[in-house]
């Protein structure tokens, strides 16, 4: 199965190949602020399954595991896209809602807990 993740204005694109390792849903304050939202919504696939295309700006930051993430975002239309997290080399996180596709596996963990909205249903 090939799946197309972009951003807003489709100049930043990563095709993915197969299906995810994983789908996590994600409670930090770090998704928070980086998505807008309650949380963030993060499929890992195999970095040789993921090839980006288009122009990206990255933004670094330390991850809640102490470790460095890269994320890459568009610089047109600010859309995060794709991330690297350092304490997981071989796979690339991909934001779930890029994909714009409401079949795309629900998230089966999630992480962060104690920083659920108390509105949000757990998982």
């Amino acid at each position: 199965m090939t799946r197309l993740a972009t951003c807003a204005c489709g100049q930043l694109r990563v095709t993915c190949q197969g299906e995810p390792a994983t789908v996590a849903l994600c409670h930090c304050l770090e998704c928070q602020k980086r998505t807008g939202s309650t949380y963030g919504v993060a499929a890992f696939f195999s970095r040789a399954d993921v090839e980006p295309q288009g122009e990206a700006r990255e933004y670094s930051r330390i991850g809640g595991s102490g470790s460095p993430v890269v994320f890459h975002f568009c610089p047109n239309c600010g859309s995060s896209v794709y991330w690297e997290p350092a304490r997981m080399p071989d796979l690339v996180a991909v934001a779930v809602g890029a994909f714009a596709d409401p079949d795309f596996p629900a998230p089966f963990v999630a992480v962060h807990k104690q920083r659920r909205h108390g509105w949000v249903a757990d998982i």
